[in-house]
């Protein structure tokens, strides 16, 4: 099957809302190389459950090949169409499963060292989309803050090592009611500025109480979805032949349905949840990993205008196959070494929230909670420098979103 082959028909298994949108636009999907088109049907083919940005995203994408002619689209893909696929490739069954299609044929490039010419014509068609379709201007200026930290009574070596350079450290940060003050601000920036999917509240722990207008997610509340995919996981491990690749395939295909997971109101919410564990590496296991892998996604996938991730505690290291059979954490955590990750965990937050439209305009706030040290990172802060004023903590986010 080529694309100039396909028909509408050819994709009665995707929802509704994907179908119709192929549907819209399946003159100009017929016209783009194999060696593309997989790749975009990856996106579309869970649009039902996809949030607003990603799906504001595929729509500008569309939009902007449907309105390009026959001689633009040739010199768009002239490189992806100099990519060869072989027979297998070329009968697999990319329209239902993209995704699989995309990991063999990235396999193949490897192979036949065409790896390096892909990445290039994917390079420059993402230059080339992002200047003919950018995405629209921001209401609010971007706000990430990372509270790391929890549990620890004292710490003496430094922190925000990697942070410093870009930002203002604080040494007298009055932390009474800190997560209680920065999850006010985070509610009245929601209200404010009221969008579905824009503002996140993610905890590795409990979370703490917190305005219905932020969109939460938390590890203790997804303890029964995380013990469903550890006990699937261990089952899949024992089969004969199962190797590390074959079961991350199989988890990608899982759905709440088939965790056993009752049906919910918010299909794309519950979908996200589910991938958080079967995508993501280690998030099954450990409460740090689970909220560093959700602030890339929610950042990635979402675009939050506000995200507010809180580090747990993590269960303590322990043989690999004691973790993947305990569906529930040690009784045993190491704060220390989870306020080592979260301090880790804050740079990349900062550095994907980078990855986004308005980062020049963006601010960020790491806490260690419970204690009077901060870092801010904002246009009207100096870099590198060092404040010893006294300060609550919705005062600094008032001042870094000013």
């Amino acid at each position: 099957m080529l694309p100039r082959d396909l028909k509408i028909e050819l994709f009665a298994a995707y929802p509704p809302e994907a179908r119709s949108l192929v549907s819209a636009h399946l003159a100009v999907i017929q016209r783009l190389p194999l060696s593309f088109l997989p790749s975009l049907l990856r996106q579309l083919i869970d649009y039902d459950f996809k949030f607003p940005a990603e799906r504001a995203s595929a729509d500008r994408e569309l939009q902007n090949l449907s309105s390009l002619t026959s001689t633009q689209i040739n010199d768009w893909f002239q490189a992806f169409s100099q990519i060869s696929l072989n027979e297998k490739l070329e009968s697999f069954d990319w329209i239902n499963l993209p995704a699989q299609f995309v990991e063999q044929q990235a396999a193949y490039l490897w192979s036949t060292h065409q790896l390096d010419a892909f990445r290039k014509a994917a390079m420059n068609y993402g230059d080339r989309l992002s200047t003919a379709a950018p995405p629209q201007a921001l209401p609010v200026r971007r706000l990430g803050i990372a509270v790391i930290g929890q549990s620890v009574e004292k710490y003496d070596q430094p922190l925000f090592r990697y942070l410093r350079p870009h930002g203002t450290y604080f040494s007298k940060v009055k932390p009474e009611n800190g997560l209680e003050l920065l999850l006010a601000g985070a509610a009245a920036r929601a209200q404010a500025h009221p969008s579905p999917y824009a503002h996140w509240y993610v905890d590795g722990g409990q979370p703490s109480d917190h305005s219905d207008s932020l969109t939460s997610v938390s590890y203790k509340a997804l303890e029964p979805v995380r013990a469903s995919i550890l006990k699937y996981m261990t089952s899949e491990i024992q089969r004969p032949g199962m190797g590390p690749e074959e079961l991350r395939t199989n988890l990608a295909k899982l759905s709440p349905a088939e965790l056993g997971i009752e049906k919910s109101q918010d299909a794309v919410l519950s979908r996200f949840e589910v991938r958080l564990f079967t995508e993501g590496s280690g998030t099954q296991i450990f409460s740090t990993t689970f909220a560093q892998w959700t602030a890339r996604e929610v950042l990635r996938r979402a675009q939050a205008l506000t995200l507010l991730v809180r580090f747990a505690p993590r269960q303590r290291q322990r043989p690999m196959n004691e973790m993947l059979a305990d569906a529930h954490p040690s009784a045993a955590t190491d704060p220390v070494g989870s306020l080592v990750d979260g301090d880790m965990a804050a740079y990349y937050q900062w550095l994907n929230q980078q990855r986004l439209p308005g980062a020049e305009q963006s601010s960020f706030l790491v806490w260690f909670e419970g204690h009077n040290q901060a870092l801010a990172i904002a246009p009207n802060m100096a870099k590198g420098a060092q404040s010893d004023a006294d300060v609550n903590l919705a005062d600094l986010v008032k001042l870094i979103t000013a």
